[in-house]
């Protein structure tokens, strides 16, 4: 009596090579979703355990092809987002006081935390990090400030530095 083969997954497989699809990225391997030959110890005792490929199967093929297809529509809806939000802060002006002597030089300097705060006093939700100073303001007057929400979108704001009101 012949022994079936089995054909079907890793486990026990005396392949030289198997065929999985990665779930997550693996940096020497590949992209989540891409279809990689690996050997079959790799496969069964690293890679299938911690979650990061299964089986190449047509099902598997179907559940990746969803989850890209909801990570590109929260990617796009978020990339809506901020340029919503761009548009609206583009409008929006900062006055910052600041102590300056009468030459107009500021005793301090105006950062892109200063403009930061500013902007979250006015309910925009902009973190340091993403305005874009060329240095630290340290004179009075009106500069052009740029907001980088994301690699796509970009959006200049009106900063103006005036003297602080002495008591």
């Amino acid at each position: 009596m012949a022994r079936k083969k089995r054909s079907s997954g890793v486990a026990g497989t005396t392949k030289t090579s198997v065929d999985i699809l990665l779930v997550e990225d693996v940096d020497p391997l590949g992209k989540h979703g891409e279809i990689v030959r690996v050997k079959p110890g790799y496969a069964r005792n690293f890679l299938l355990p911690q979650g990061l490929a299964t089986v190449a199967s047509e099902s598997g093929r179907r559940q990746v092809q969803r989850h890209r297809q909801r990570i590109a529509e929260r990617k796009a809806a978020r990339l809506a987002g901020f340029k919503q939000l761009a548009e609206s802060v583009s409008k929006y002006s900062v006055t910052l006081e600041a102590n300056a002597n009468t030459e107009g030089h500021l005793y301090g300097s105006i950062v892109a935390r200063d403009v930061s705060d500013a902007l979250k006093a006015g309910d925009y939700p902009v973190e340091p990090d993403q305005v874009r100073l060329e240095g630290p303001l340290k004179e009075l007057g009106m500069y052009t400030v740029r907001i980088r929400l994301h690699e796509q979108v970009e959006t200049d704001i009106k900063v103006w530095v005036v003297p602080a009101a002495t008591a």
